[in-house]
Protein backbone atom coordinates (compact mmCIF):
# COMPACT_ATOMS: atom_id res chain seq x y z
CA UNK A 1 0.00 0.00 0.00
CA UNK A 2 2.85 2.39 0.80
CA UNK A 3 4.24 2.00 -2.73
CA UNK A 4 0.82 2.65 -4.31
CA UNK A 5 0.29 5.80 -2.23
CA UNK A 6 3.77 7.03 -3.12
CA UNK A 7 3.14 6.56 -6.84
CA UNK A 8 -0.23 8.34 -6.76
CA UNK A 9 1.12 11.22 -4.68
CA UNK A 10 4.18 11.73 -6.87
CA UNK A 11 2.06 11.61 -10.04
CA UNK A 12 -0.40 14.10 -8.59
CA UNK A 13 2.33 16.46 -7.40
CA UNK A 14 4.11 16.28 -10.78
CA UNK A 15 1.12 18.04 -12.35
CA UNK A 16 1.24 20.80 -9.74
CA UNK A 17 2.68 24.13 -10.89
CA UNK A 18 4.96 24.48 -7.87
CA UNK A 19 8.50 24.95 -9.12
CA UNK A 20 10.14 27.81 -7.23
CA UNK A 21 6.87 28.64 -5.48
CA UNK A 22 5.67 28.81 -1.89
CA UNK A 23 3.30 25.96 -1.00
CA UNK A 24 1.01 25.82 2.03
CA UNK A 25 -0.16 22.33 2.96
CA UNK A 26 -3.52 22.41 4.77
CA UNK A 27 -4.30 19.35 6.89
CA UNK A 28 -6.97 18.32 9.44
CA UNK A 29 -6.38 18.13 13.18
CA UNK A 30 -6.40 14.96 15.26
CA UNK A 31 -10.19 14.50 15.14
CA UNK A 32 -10.01 12.70 11.80
CA UNK A 33 -8.76 9.17 11.14
CA UNK A 34 -6.17 9.34 8.38
CA UNK A 35 -2.59 8.04 7.99
CA UNK A 36 -1.31 11.58 7.78
CA UNK A 37 2.34 10.67 8.53
CA UNK A 38 2.44 8.56 5.37
CA UNK A 39 0.81 11.26 3.24
CA UNK A 40 2.91 14.06 4.71
CA UNK A 41 6.20 12.29 4.01
CA UNK A 42 5.32 11.49 0.41
CA UNK A 43 3.97 14.97 -0.32
CA UNK A 44 7.05 16.56 1.21
CA UNK A 45 9.40 14.23 -0.69
CA UNK A 46 7.66 15.06 -3.96
CA UNK A 47 7.60 18.83 -3.49
CA UNK A 48 10.53 19.82 -1.25
CA UNK A 49 13.17 19.62 -4.02
CA UNK A 50 11.06 21.85 -6.27
CA UNK A 51 9.52 24.56 -4.10
CA UNK A 52 10.82 27.75 -2.52
CA UNK A 53 8.92 27.08 0.71
CA UNK A 54 6.80 24.27 2.12
CA UNK A 55 4.79 24.96 5.28
CA UNK A 56 1.82 23.32 7.03
CA UNK A 57 -1.37 24.88 8.41
CA UNK A 58 -3.64 22.79 10.65
CA UNK A 59 -7.29 23.42 9.77
CA UNK A 60 -8.76 23.59 13.26
CA UNK A 61 -12.07 25.24 12.48
CA UNK A 62 -12.76 26.28 16.08
CA UNK A 63 -11.12 23.25 17.70
CA UNK A 64 -8.34 23.53 20.25
CA UNK A 65 -4.78 24.16 18.95
CA UNK A 66 -2.44 21.20 18.85
CA UNK A 67 0.68 21.16 21.03
CA UNK A 68 4.17 20.61 19.66
CA UNK A 69 4.15 17.00 20.85
CA UNK A 70 0.70 16.41 19.33
CA UNK A 71 1.84 17.90 16.02
CA UNK A 72 4.89 15.63 15.95
CA UNK A 73 2.69 12.57 16.45
CA UNK A 74 0.07 13.88 14.03
CA UNK A 75 2.60 14.29 11.22
CA UNK A 76 4.72 11.32 12.25
CA UNK A 77 7.88 13.35 12.71
CA UNK A 78 10.61 12.55 15.22
CA UNK A 79 11.64 15.91 16.77
CA UNK A 80 15.22 15.74 15.43
CA UNK A 81 13.85 15.38 11.88
CA UNK A 82 12.77 19.03 11.91
CA UNK A 83 16.49 19.84 11.60
CA UNK A 84 17.20 17.19 8.98
CA UNK A 85 14.54 15.71 6.67
CA UNK A 86 12.03 18.50 7.27
CA UNK A 87 14.42 21.37 7.78
CA UNK A 88 12.77 24.67 6.90
CA UNK A 89 9.21 23.34 7.21
CA UNK A 90 7.07 25.41 9.56
CA UNK A 91 3.83 24.14 11.10
CA UNK A 92 1.06 26.53 12.20
CA UNK A 93 -2.18 26.11 14.11
CA UNK A 94 -5.06 28.04 12.58
CA UNK A 95 -5.59 30.93 15.02
CA UNK A 96 -9.36 31.22 14.80
CA UNK A 97 -9.43 33.05 18.14
CA UNK A 98 -7.23 35.94 16.94
CA UNK A 99 -9.01 38.58 14.80
CA UNK A 100 -5.67 39.47 13.21
CA UNK A 101 -5.66 36.03 11.61
CA UNK A 102 -8.22 36.93 8.98
CA UNK A 103 -8.54 38.81 5.74
CA UNK A 104 -11.72 39.34 3.74
CA UNK A 105 -11.75 38.04 0.16
CA UNK A 106 -15.20 39.37 -0.67
CA UNK A 107 -18.87 39.38 0.25
CA UNK A 108 -21.50 36.94 -0.99
CA UNK A 109 -24.67 39.04 -1.24
CA UNK A 110 -27.90 38.02 0.47
CA UNK A 111 -29.60 37.38 -2.87
CA UNK A 112 -26.94 34.83 -3.82
CA UNK A 113 -27.08 33.16 -0.41
CA UNK A 114 -30.83 32.84 -0.91
CA UNK A 115 -30.24 31.07 -4.23
CA UNK A 116 -27.47 28.82 -2.87
CA UNK A 117 -29.59 27.83 0.13
CA UNK A 118 -32.77 27.15 -1.84
CA UNK A 119 -34.43 30.07 -0.08
CA UNK A 120 -33.67 28.97 3.50
CA UNK A 121 -31.41 31.94 4.30
CA UNK A 122 -30.99 35.41 2.83
CA UNK A 123 -28.12 37.13 4.62
CA UNK A 124 -24.92 38.65 3.23
CA UNK A 125 -21.73 36.78 4.18
CA UNK A 126 -18.35 38.43 4.55
CA UNK A 127 -15.95 35.69 3.46
CA UNK A 128 -12.93 35.85 5.73
CA UNK A 129 -10.07 33.39 5.66
CA UNK A 130 -6.72 32.93 7.37
CA UNK A 131 -4.48 35.51 5.69
CA UNK A 132 -1.81 32.82 5.20
CA UNK A 133 -4.00 31.51 2.37
CA UNK A 134 -3.08 34.64 0.42
CA UNK A 135 0.61 34.67 1.36
CA UNK A 136 1.51 31.53 -0.60
CA UNK A 137 1.52 30.71 -4.30
CA UNK A 138 -0.34 27.43 -3.93
CA UNK A 139 -2.72 25.88 -1.40
CA UNK A 140 -2.51 22.11 -1.14
CA UNK A 141 -5.40 20.55 0.79
CA UNK A 142 -4.83 17.05 2.15
CA UNK A 143 -7.39 15.17 4.20
CA UNK A 144 -9.98 12.41 4.42
CA UNK A 145 -13.58 12.34 3.23
CA UNK A 146 -16.38 10.98 5.44
CA UNK A 147 -20.17 11.41 5.68
CA UNK A 148 -20.69 14.74 7.40
CA UNK A 149 -23.52 16.23 9.45
CA UNK A 150 -23.37 19.75 7.99
CA UNK A 151 -22.33 19.42 4.37
CA UNK A 152 -23.17 15.83 3.34
CA UNK A 153 -19.61 14.59 2.88
CA UNK A 154 -16.54 16.27 4.37
CA UNK A 155 -13.31 17.12 2.56
CA UNK A 156 -12.27 19.31 -0.34
CA UNK A 157 -12.99 22.99 0.15
CA UNK A 158 -14.36 22.25 3.61
CA UNK A 159 -10.74 22.36 4.83
CA UNK A 160 -10.84 26.05 3.86
CA UNK A 161 -14.38 26.77 5.06
CA UNK A 162 -14.73 26.23 7.99
CA UNK A 163 -11.23 24.75 8.37
CA UNK A 164 -9.33 28.05 8.23
CA UNK A 165 -12.20 30.51 7.86
CA UNK A 166 -13.68 33.34 9.84
CA UNK A 167 -16.83 33.12 11.90
CA UNK A 168 -19.42 34.33 9.39
CA UNK A 169 -18.97 31.49 6.93
CA UNK A 170 -18.83 29.00 9.80
CA UNK A 171 -22.05 30.31 11.33
CA UNK A 172 -24.05 30.60 8.11
CA UNK A 173 -22.93 27.26 6.66
CA UNK A 174 -23.54 25.37 9.89
CA UNK A 175 -26.92 26.97 10.50
CA UNK A 176 -27.96 26.21 6.94
CA UNK A 177 -27.03 22.58 7.58
CA UNK A 178 -29.02 22.65 10.82
CA UNK A 179 -32.09 24.05 9.05
CA UNK A 180 -31.89 21.16 6.59
CA UNK A 181 -31.12 18.93 9.65
CA UNK A 182 -28.21 16.59 10.05
CA UNK A 183 -30.67 13.70 9.68
CA UNK A 184 -31.56 14.84 6.17
CA UNK A 185 -28.14 15.94 4.88
CA UNK A 186 -25.59 13.54 6.36
CA UNK A 187 -24.22 11.17 3.76
CA UNK A 188 -26.26 12.73 0.94
CA UNK A 189 -24.29 12.33 -2.30
CA UNK A 190 -23.57 15.18 -4.65
CA UNK A 191 -23.42 18.92 -4.09
CA UNK A 192 -25.72 19.90 -1.22
CA UNK A 193 -26.78 23.51 -0.53
CA UNK A 194 -24.06 23.77 2.14
CA UNK A 195 -21.44 22.41 -0.27
CA UNK A 196 -22.54 25.02 -2.82
CA UNK A 197 -22.00 27.74 -0.22
CA UNK A 198 -18.55 26.42 0.73
CA UNK A 199 -17.46 26.09 -2.90
CA UNK A 200 -18.71 29.62 -3.63
CA UNK A 201 -16.66 30.98 -0.72
CA UNK A 202 -13.61 29.05 -1.91
CA UNK A 203 -13.97 30.55 -5.39
CA UNK A 204 -13.28 33.98 -3.86
CA UNK A 205 -9.84 32.84 -2.66
CA UNK A 206 -7.47 33.85 -5.48
CA UNK A 207 -4.62 31.48 -4.60
CA UNK A 208 -4.46 28.38 -6.84
CA UNK A 209 -5.77 25.31 -5.01
CA UNK A 210 -4.97 21.61 -5.32
CA UNK A 211 -6.26 18.69 -3.29
CA UNK A 212 -5.29 15.23 -2.11
CA UNK A 213 -8.53 13.60 -0.94
CA UNK A 214 -8.38 10.20 0.72
CA UNK A 215 -10.86 7.57 1.80
CA UNK A 216 -9.81 5.59 4.85
CA UNK A 217 -10.91 1.99 5.35
CA UNK A 218 -13.02 1.62 8.51
CA UNK A 219 -11.65 -1.88 9.07
CA UNK A 220 -7.95 -1.11 9.35
CA UNK A 221 -7.50 2.67 9.10
CA UNK A 222 -5.53 2.30 5.89
CA UNK A 223 -6.09 4.29 2.71
CA UNK A 224 -8.74 2.68 0.53
CA UNK A 225 -8.67 5.38 -2.15
CA UNK A 226 -6.69 8.49 -2.96
CA UNK A 227 -7.61 11.19 -5.46
CA UNK A 228 -5.75 14.29 -6.62
CA UNK A 229 -6.83 17.33 -8.60
CA UNK A 230 -8.81 20.48 -7.91
CA UNK A 231 -10.60 20.52 -4.53
CA UNK A 232 -13.92 20.05 -6.31
CA UNK A 233 -12.77 17.18 -8.55
CA UNK A 234 -10.79 15.29 -5.93
CA UNK A 235 -13.61 15.65 -3.40
CA UNK A 236 -16.28 14.41 -5.80
CA UNK A 237 -14.31 11.26 -6.60
CA UNK A 238 -13.53 10.60 -2.93
CA UNK A 239 -17.14 11.23 -1.84
CA UNK A 240 -18.39 8.64 -4.31
CA UNK A 241 -16.08 6.04 -2.78
CA UNK A 242 -16.85 7.16 0.77
CA UNK A 243 -20.55 6.56 0.12
CA UNK A 244 -19.68 2.92 -0.55
CA UNK A 245 -17.18 2.52 2.29
CA UNK A 246 -18.52 4.60 5.18
CA UNK A 247 -22.26 3.88 5.17
CA UNK A 248 -23.47 0.71 6.87
CA UNK A 249 -27.02 -0.35 6.10
CA UNK A 250 -29.26 -2.27 8.50
CA UNK A 251 -32.67 -3.81 7.91
CA UNK A 252 -34.54 -2.48 10.94
CA UNK A 253 -34.18 0.28 13.54
CA UNK A 254 -32.83 -0.25 17.06
CA UNK A 255 -34.35 0.80 20.37
CA UNK A 256 -30.97 1.46 21.91
CA UNK A 257 -27.59 2.27 20.39
CA UNK A 258 -24.39 2.26 22.45
CA UNK A 259 -21.88 4.59 20.77
CA UNK A 260 -18.41 4.06 22.20
CA UNK A 261 -16.50 7.27 21.48
CA UNK A 262 -12.73 6.95 20.89
CA UNK A 263 -10.16 9.18 22.68
CA UNK A 264 -9.54 11.32 19.58
CA UNK A 265 -12.79 13.11 20.48
CA UNK A 266 -11.96 15.09 23.61
CA UNK A 267 -15.22 16.94 24.29
CA UNK A 268 -18.88 16.62 23.35
CA UNK A 269 -18.39 19.20 20.61
CA UNK A 270 -16.55 16.54 18.60
CA UNK A 271 -17.96 13.41 20.32
CA UNK A 272 -21.48 14.34 19.20
CA UNK A 273 -20.59 12.40 16.05
CA UNK A 274 -21.45 9.34 18.14
CA UNK A 275 -25.06 10.57 18.00
CA UNK A 276 -25.73 11.81 14.51
CA UNK A 277 -23.85 9.03 12.73
CA UNK A 278 -26.35 6.55 14.21
CA UNK A 279 -29.47 8.72 14.47
CA UNK A 280 -31.01 7.35 11.22
CA UNK A 281 -31.20 3.79 12.64
CA UNK A 282 -32.74 4.64 16.02
CA UNK A 283 -36.44 3.85 16.32
CA UNK A 284 -38.90 6.60 17.22
CA UNK A 285 -38.75 6.92 21.00
CA UNK A 286 -35.45 5.04 21.12
CA UNK A 287 -32.20 6.04 22.79
CA UNK A 288 -28.59 6.76 21.88
CA UNK A 289 -26.09 6.32 24.72
CA UNK A 290 -22.78 8.08 24.16
CA UNK A 291 -20.20 6.16 26.17
CA UNK A 292 -17.08 8.27 26.74
CA UNK A 293 -15.80 8.25 30.34
CA UNK A 294 -12.77 10.29 29.24
CA UNK A 295 -14.88 13.33 28.28
CA UNK A 296 -15.41 15.91 31.03
CA UNK A 297 -16.49 19.00 29.04
CA UNK A 298 -19.26 19.84 26.63
CA UNK A 299 -16.90 22.12 24.70
CA UNK A 300 -13.53 23.52 25.64
CA UNK A 301 -14.12 26.38 23.21
CA UNK A 302 -17.87 27.02 23.31
CA UNK A 303 -18.77 25.77 26.79
CA UNK A 304 -20.21 29.06 28.06
CA UNK A 305 -22.57 29.43 25.11
CA UNK A 306 -23.75 25.83 25.38
CA UNK A 307 -24.40 26.34 29.09
CA UNK A 308 -26.60 29.31 28.20
CA UNK A 309 -28.66 27.65 25.46
CA UNK A 310 -28.54 23.90 26.24
CA UNK A 311 -29.24 21.17 23.68
CA UNK A 312 -32.45 21.37 21.66
CA UNK A 313 -34.06 20.36 18.39
CA UNK A 314 -34.04 22.75 15.43
CA UNK A 315 -37.58 24.07 15.85
CA UNK A 316 -36.91 25.06 19.46
CA UNK A 317 -34.59 27.75 18.10
CA UNK A 318 -36.43 28.55 14.86
CA UNK A 319 -39.74 29.22 16.61
CA UNK A 320 -38.07 31.38 19.23
CA UNK A 321 -35.64 33.10 16.86
CA UNK A 322 -35.88 36.51 18.51
CA UNK A 323 -34.59 34.90 21.70
CA UNK A 324 -31.68 32.99 20.16
CA UNK A 325 -30.54 34.72 16.96
CA UNK A 326 -27.79 36.70 18.72
CA UNK A 327 -25.97 33.52 19.77
CA UNK A 328 -23.30 32.11 17.41
CA UNK A 329 -25.23 30.18 14.79
CA UNK A 330 -22.58 27.49 14.61
CA UNK A 331 -23.16 26.70 18.29
CA UNK A 332 -26.92 26.60 17.76
CA UNK A 333 -26.30 24.14 14.94
CA UNK A 334 -24.17 21.91 17.17
CA UNK A 335 -26.94 21.92 19.76
CA UNK A 336 -29.41 20.55 17.22
CA UNK A 337 -26.90 17.94 16.02
CA UNK A 338 -26.70 16.28 19.43
CA UNK A 339 -30.44 16.54 20.03
CA UNK A 340 -31.52 15.19 16.65
CA UNK A 341 -34.77 15.90 14.84
CA UNK A 342 -37.95 16.71 16.69
CA UNK A 343 -40.71 19.24 17.15
CA UNK A 344 -41.43 22.30 19.26
CA UNK A 345 -44.38 24.58 19.77
CA UNK A 346 -45.24 26.88 22.69
CA UNK A 347 -48.29 24.82 23.66
CA UNK A 348 -46.80 21.33 23.77
CA UNK A 349 -43.13 22.23 24.27
CA UNK A 350 -40.20 20.28 22.86
CA UNK A 351 -40.63 16.74 21.54
CA UNK A 352 -37.36 15.14 20.34
CA UNK A 353 -37.80 12.03 18.20
CA UNK A 354 -35.26 10.08 20.30
CA UNK A 355 -33.50 10.34 23.66
CA UNK A 356 -29.81 11.16 23.99
CA UNK A 357 -28.00 9.97 27.11
CA UNK A 358 -24.42 10.81 28.05
CA UNK A 359 -22.35 8.21 29.90
CA UNK A 360 -19.30 10.43 30.25
CA UNK A 361 -17.23 12.21 32.88
CA UNK A 362 -19.81 15.02 32.86
CA UNK A 363 -21.99 15.03 36.00
CA UNK A 364 -25.71 14.31 36.14
CA UNK A 365 -26.34 17.88 37.30
CA UNK A 366 -24.53 19.42 34.33
CA UNK A 367 -26.27 17.06 31.91
CA UNK A 368 -29.65 18.09 33.30
CA UNK A 369 -28.72 21.77 33.03
CA UNK A 370 -27.82 21.20 29.36
CA UNK A 371 -31.05 19.28 28.64
CA UNK A 372 -29.46 15.89 27.95
CA UNK A 373 -29.81 12.58 29.74
CA UNK A 374 -27.26 11.10 32.13
CA UNK A 375 -26.05 7.63 32.95
CA UNK A 376 -23.15 6.65 35.18
CA UNK A 377 -20.49 5.14 32.87
CA UNK A 378 -19.33 2.89 35.72
CA UNK A 379 -22.62 1.01 35.40
CA UNK A 380 -22.01 0.18 31.74
CA UNK A 381 -20.03 -2.67 30.21
CA UNK A 382 -20.01 -1.99 26.46
CA UNK A 383 -18.87 -5.55 25.77
CA UNK A 384 -22.19 -6.77 27.18
CA UNK A 385 -23.96 -5.08 24.25
CA UNK A 386 -22.12 -7.09 21.61
CA UNK A 387 -24.21 -9.41 19.45
CA UNK A 388 -27.59 -8.19 20.70
CA UNK A 389 -28.93 -6.74 17.47
CA UNK A 390 -31.84 -9.20 17.50
CA UNK A 391 -32.90 -7.63 20.82
CA UNK A 392 -32.96 -4.17 19.27
CA UNK A 393 -29.62 -3.15 20.79
CA UNK A 394 -26.67 -2.01 18.65
CA UNK A 395 -23.07 -1.60 19.81
CA UNK A 396 -20.87 0.77 17.80
CA UNK A 397 -17.37 0.09 19.19
CA UNK A 398 -15.69 3.05 17.44
CA UNK A 399 -18.33 5.67 16.88
CA UNK A 400 -17.97 8.85 14.88
CA UNK A 401 -16.98 8.07 11.29
CA UNK A 402 -19.22 5.25 10.08
CA UNK A 403 -22.74 6.36 9.17
CA UNK A 404 -25.59 3.94 9.90
CA UNK A 405 -28.67 4.04 7.74
CA UNK A 406 -31.79 1.94 7.22
CA UNK A 407 -31.81 -0.08 4.03
CA UNK A 408 -34.38 1.13 1.48
CA UNK A 409 -35.50 3.94 3.80
CA UNK A 410 -36.16 7.40 2.48
CA UNK A 411 -34.47 10.37 4.11
CA UNK A 412 -36.79 12.02 6.62
CA UNK A 413 -36.80 15.67 7.59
Amino acid sequence: MDVDVAAIIHKGMASLDADGKRVLLIVPDGTRTVPLPLLFRHIHAALAPRVAAFDVLIALGTHQPMTTAQIDRHLGVVPKEWETTFRGVRVFNHRWDDPNTFVSVGVIPASEIETLSNGMLAVPVDVQINRMALEYDCLLICGPVFPHEVVGFSGGNKYLFPGISGREVIDVSHWLGALITSYAIIGVPGVTPVRRLIDRAAALVPTPKHCVAVVVSPENGQIGGIFTGSPEEAWQAAARLSAQVHIRYVDRPFWQVMSVVPPMYRDMWTAAKGMYKVEPVVADGGEVIIYAPHITEFSVTHGATLAAIGYHVRDYFVRQWDRFQHYPWGVLAHSTHLSGVGEYDPLHGERPRIRVTLATGISAERCAAHNVGYRDPATIDPAAWSGREAEGMLLVPKAGEMLYRLRNAGVQE
